[in-house]
């Protein structure tokens, strides 16, 4: 109570000096603390040092009191969502970061020291919020540059054993695959009110055996069970199912609080990992049969819909394991109204499909690459652009043409950050203009070199090669690049196109961060506002102006994911956003004279209807998607149901590190992962399954290491959970190449697995 009390009485002092200063009746802080933060970091960009000390200084004398009050209301971090209620004590301690990396940086080493120690000292549990949506902690970072001081290097961080185990069996069941007609009956196939009905109970427990509802019995027989069990309530469930002792989990799942479907799924999933793929189809299966209207929640959340992940995964094990002969037959989840984050408004109209053995001409087709191609793609019923067009077929299909051949995108996010360099304190530099070496080469493009060995040195036989000639070997034909903020060079990018015979797909943020809008971070762009509205026509006129004569432009684009908010009320406001993207590709072709294709930049299918009814004039839907492994499930005929258009993937890809895996390992999943979902995409390209996929764009070229705010240490820290393969999003690792021991950044490449991966599906 005393805790609750001062946190209540620090809040009301902060309430009564801003109703006082109102009334002007007394001397008010010169600004709000976060004032202070943002001014700070935009000093400490420039190394304009004895600014940065002054409002440092200025906003801890101002509110020190009131943070210490907070922190003293603490005794772990806050729960998710109530970060602001300890504003003030947040930005007193990002003051304190930010007054440690100013000293750092003007060589005072001992002064630094020991402003990190007191920041890690006085605010514990004080975080740093991410443009890019989540919170940082202030001590962990302190911790890492402080080490870095004391002796000159980061320690990695502890990994402790790992324990790896795999899944044993205790009971497989009597059938593979399940006959759940023999157990019970299904109604309302394919509508809204369809169940199963289970019969025999204990039939089907037997078919389905351990591990598989609604059989609860097997695993209490289980030897390996009883040895565990009375360890498993110290355990926690969620940290162990990203864990490699995929025996205790699955016994863990067993006895977790979680609901039935997402128990069921868990254990499928584990089973899946140790090799049991039989008995992991039978758990995807089941969830079919059961649960198929589950659902959960992801780190942002958005809903995650059980059923149709699970439909997925097991249409992607009966592809990847052909020697078990089987199809599913029918198999379909329709969610009405399942594009917002209202879960309450979804109709679910389900077929759960039915396992049986391929004929012999399903044999011959079924685990081909893709399948059959469609015939009779010649006949065009729709044409858009000139050079660059889009066409599309009788039979529904689409496909992108460049002087009249077709082109697939195989296209690469580009933003090679030198290590030590950062947007959030304004030390990153243009890449179009950087030249560190003054030779008059810029240096990603035309001066990267690869470590073949990766010693970090610059071994004999070692030459420049450039980024853009890497690329072009890899097979890359296209970057995704934004006019924004930086002003780009056109004459590197004339020279990119001239000799490498790389496109671009030109981009404007439209008010995502509050790009071109003009809007105050804290007060995000407002796509009601007419002021915000008419700041970012300009911009999009000033991108196609400069830009419409460019022959490297081969697609331009709107916006990066605005639907998730950050910067921007895309979120809240959907329809006001689309209606002004609309609004700004009528714009884009009144002035571009080739009439080249318009394409978004959404956050997956999130209000892929309220797309569909507002942006006629949008010829493309592309989507930063990051589905796992398994590809981009139903999202290539959720765009073709629900709106009619080809559709690309403009980012997607996963780290090449992973808690608790080798290097080797975490790079080879890498490539893995990249293989399968380029296989998604050529599935569902014209031809194919929903034929309307033009592309993708590989998200990244290379390691960032500003993605967990120091930038100059390679961070290892999962900041979200997502489907990959320690469970986590590891941001500083997503490249394909790396930058070594960043010593000699921005030079350095390692190429990774994921890199001649692409090199031979590209090729």
């Amino acid at each position: 109570m005393k805790k609750e009390s001062k946190m209540k009485k620090a809040v009301l002092v902060l309430f009564l000096v801003s109703l006082t200063c109102s009334l002007g009746s007394m001397v008010c802080y010169s600004q709000d603390s976060s004032g202070y933060v943002n001014e700070a970091w935009a000093r400490l960009g420039k190394r304009e040092f004895s600014e940065v000390h002054i409002l440092v200084d200025d906003c801890i004398k101002e509110y020190s009191s009131l943070a210490q009050d907070q922190a003293k209301a603490l005794g772990s971090f806050p729960t998710k969502g109530e970060e602001e209620n300890y504003k003030i004590m947040n930005d007193i301690a990002t003051c304190y970061f930010i007054k440690g990396e100013a000293l750092m940086r003007e060589g005072k080493t001992e002064e630094a020291k020991t402003v990190f120690a007191d920041v890690i000292k006085k605010y514990p549990y004080s975080q740093s919020f991410d443009p890019r949506g989540w919170y940082w902690s202030i001590k962990e970072k302190s911790e890492i540059t402080l080490k870095k001081l004391e002796t000159g290097r980061v320690e990695e961080e502890e990994e402790g054993k790992v324990v790896i185990s795999e899944i044993k069996l205790y009971d497989y069941g009597e059938e593979f695959p399940v006959n759940y007609a023999r157990y019970g009956k299904f109604e309302d196939i394919g509508e809204e009110n369809y169940k199963y009905v289970i019969l025999n109970p204990i039939g089907l427990a037997k078919a389905t055996g351990e591990g598989i509802y609604p059989n609860s019995t097997s695993v209490k027989f289980d030897p390996e069970f009883a040895k565990v069990k009375k360890t498993l309530f110290k355990i926690d469930h969620w940290k162990i199912a990203n864990s490699r002792d995929l025996s205790t989990a699955f016994y863990k799942w067993h006895v977790t609080p979680e609901s039935e479907a997402m128990k069921q799924f868990i254990r499928a999933e584990l089973l899946e990992r140790s090799g049991l793929i039989e008995h992991a189809i039978k758990g995807y299966y089941s969830i079919l049969i059961h649960f198929p209207r589950s659902y959960g929640w992801t780190y942002w959340h958005t809903p995650w819909y059980v059923g149709k992940a699970s439909l997925y995964r097991l249409k992607y094990l009966l592809r990847n394991n052909p020697e078990l002969d089987l199809i599913l037959e029918g198999g379909e989840i329709k969610i009405i109204n399942g594009y917002d984050n209202d879960i309450r408004n979804d109709i679910f109209l389900v077929d759960p499909g039915k396992l049986r053995s391929l004929t012999f001409w399903e044999k011959k087709f079924a685990f081909s690459k893709c399948g059959e191609k469609r015939k009779n793609l010649e006949k065009i019923v729709e044409t858009k652009g000139e050079k660059v067009k889009l066409v599309k077929y009788k039979s529904g299909d689409w496909q992108l043409l460049v002087d009249g051949k077709p082109f697939m995108l195989k296209g690469m996010t580009y933003g090679p950050t030198r290590v030590g360099e950062s947007p959030d304190d304004g030390s990153m530099q243009n890449w179009t203009t950087q030249d560190l070496n003054k030779n008059s080469l810029i240096d990603s493009p035309y001066e990267s070199w690869v470590d073949k060995n990766r010693n970090n040195q610059q071994d004999e036989g070692e030459m420049a090669v450039g980024d853009f000639q890497l690329m072009k070997e890899m097979g890359v034909n296209c970057l995704r690049l934004y006019y924004q903020p930086f002003e780009l060079n056109k004459k590197t990018l004339g020279q990119m196109y001239q000799k490498y015979g790389i496109y671009i797909l030109m981009g404007d943020f439209l008010g995502k961060y509050a790009l071109g809008s003009n809007a105050d971070w804290k007060e995000g762009t407002d796509y009601d506002n007419p002021e915000h509205q008419k700041n970012m026509l300009e911009s999009v006129e000033k991108m196609v102006q400069e830009f419409k004569d460019e022959p490297y432009v081969l697609i331009w684009l709107l916006g990066n994911e605005n639907v998730y908010g950050l910067g921007c009320n895309a979120d809240k406001k959907p329809e006001s956003f689309f209606k002004f993207a609309n609004k700004a590709a009528q714009l884009i072709k009144s002035l571009d004279p080739q009439k080249r294709p318009v394409a978004i930049a959404s956050g997956d299918v999130l209000h892929l209807d309220v797309f569909a009814k507002n942006c006629p004039d949008i010829d493309i839907f592309g989507a930063n998607c990051y589905r796992g492994k398994y590809g981009f499930l139903d999202f290539w005929d959720e765009v073709k149901r629900v709106a009619d258009k080809p559709a690309m993937i403009t980012e997607y890809g996963t780290s090449s590190y992973s808690k608790g895996y080798s290097q080797k390992e975490s790079e080879s999943y890498q490539a893995q992962y990249h293989k399968d979902c380029w296989t998604n995409i050529l599935c569902n390209a014209s031809g194919f399954g929903a034929g309307n996929a033009l592309g993708s764009f590989v998200f990244e070229w290379v390691d960032e290491w500003w993605k967990s705010y120091e930038p100059t240490y390679h961070d290892k820290k999962g900041v979200a959970s997502g489907p990959f393969l320690d469970g986590y999003y590891h941001e500083e690792w997503f490249g394909i190449c790396g930058q070594g021991d960043g010593m000699s950044s921005p030079y350095l490449r390692d190429l990774k697995p994921a890199y001649f991966a692409y090199k031979e599906l590209w090729n």
